[in-house]
């Protein structure tokens, strides 16, 4: 199904997915400029959003996890009004389980992470209803090979799987050697302060650097979250507040202004549900060295001892290690930073993934439209 330079698929597309997820926005937005008629029906909408040509939202009238099954005749009328020429839903669980129960097809399935490495594992009934909707789609689509794994662990036997992984735009996301000012060595992240992503992990190894001896370093953790109040005592406890800065929330549109601040760049998650590492490619294409957890798809979008340094989950030891590699060694640095950039531009450059995506969608459509049974309910 994977494929680069494809055809944009013929008619209309309607998309079921929470616009205010900036991946939506940014799928949505660049199938709309190849020319692509686009739909996006959802119950997340965000009003600030501009809307580029070529792009309408529907915002479906219920919220909440009972809009997932409320929304079903909303979406049944609007497919009947605008006659699609097929339909992309977007997490397996929620808006998953909208499209399953509206009968249209063909459609394809993207799945993005904790929809299918959390939710099937909440009890019995959420894993048969997963699996359900799994088999329902047409197709289905993965950010990731690790993820992919996931998807056919979850549904063994012959499916249509294919990988269209969030590309980065390196244009956005590019060196800025000017913005980094004199001073400490910063050490950061991009995270949302939860559990999972391993906040408290990168706090310890931070401290055990430090221990190692006098230097100047400074850690920079740019993100809000549930865990914000914990991790500020953590790192109290640990006698390092004076060195870290928790900067909080930002703007997607901000986040290369903060990788410019930063000199190495950390993803200490600890659960497999990180499913594709995003934030660690626009870190490598802004030549920054990373650390990554060994979990999910990061190794995936690291080349250990080329790009970064792979490091074992939950293990603070093993990863002020690998960062005391990076602090002393600016060589090392300079050298992981261009090759992760160059990386990311050959595997990574957002116009091909749209490509890959436009290739996937196609090929859901001939096939569909191939079958002898094609047609829609």
């Amino acid at each position: 199904m994977a494929g680069s330079a494809s055809p944009p698929p013929l008619g209309k597309l309607l998309m079921l997915a929470p616009a205010s997820v900036v991946h939506t926005r940014r799928w949505a937005e660049a199938l709309a400029a190849r020319g692509i008629e686009v739909v996006l029906a959802t119950q997340h909408p965000d009003p600030d959003w501009r809307l580029p040509p070529g792009l309408r939202v529907v915002t479906l009238p219920h919220t909440g996890t009972a809009g997932y099954f409320l929304n079903v005749p909303a979406l049944r009328r609007l497919l009947r009004a605008e006659k699609p020429a097929l339909m992309n839903a977007h997490y397996a669980s929620g808006y998953g389980t909208t499209a399953a129960l509206a009968g249209f097809r063909p459609w394809l399935l993207s799945v993005w992470g904790s929809d299918v490495y959390d939710f099937p594992y909440e009890g019995r009934l959420k894993g048969w209803w997963l699996r359900r909707n799994l088999r329902q789609a047409d197709a289905i689509a993965s950010t990731s090979e690790a993820m992919a794994q996931q998807v056919r662990r979850l549904l063994p036997g012959p499916i249509e799987l294919a990988v269209t992984p969030f590309g980065i735009d390196t244009a956005r996301f590019a060196p800025q050697p000017t913005a980094r000012r004199e001073g400490p060595l910063v050490i950061g992240t991009v995270k949302t302060l939860a559990p999972k992503y391993g906040i408290d992990v990168l706090l310890r190894a931070f401290a055990r650097l430090l221990a190692a001896g006098p230097r100047a370093l400074s850690l920079l953790i740019v993100g809000g979250g549930p865990q914000r109040a914990e991790l500020e005592a953590l790192a109290r406890s640990l006698g390092i507040d004076a060195q870290v800065r928790f900067a909080g929330p930002v703007p997607h549109a901000e986040v290369p202004h903060w990788l410019h601040q930063m000199d190495i760049y950390v993803a200490a998650s600890r659960l497999d549900s990180e499913s594709f590492g995003v934030a660690v490619l626009e870190a490598s294409a802004c030549a920054l060295p990373v650390v990554v957890s060994d979990v999910g798809g990061l190794p995936e979008v690291v080349a250990d001892g080329v790009t970064g340094l792979v490091v074992p989950r939950d293990d603070p030891t093993a990863l002020a290690a690998a960062l005391e590699r990076l602090v002393v060694d600016a060589d090392l640095r300079r050298a992981f930073g261009d090759a992760g950039r160059a990386r990311v531009q050959q595997q990574y450059e957002w116009t091909h993934s749209v490509d890959e995506m436009l290739a996937c969608l196609n090929a859901v459509r001939a096939r569909f439209q191939s079958s002898p049974h094609g047609s829609r309910a």
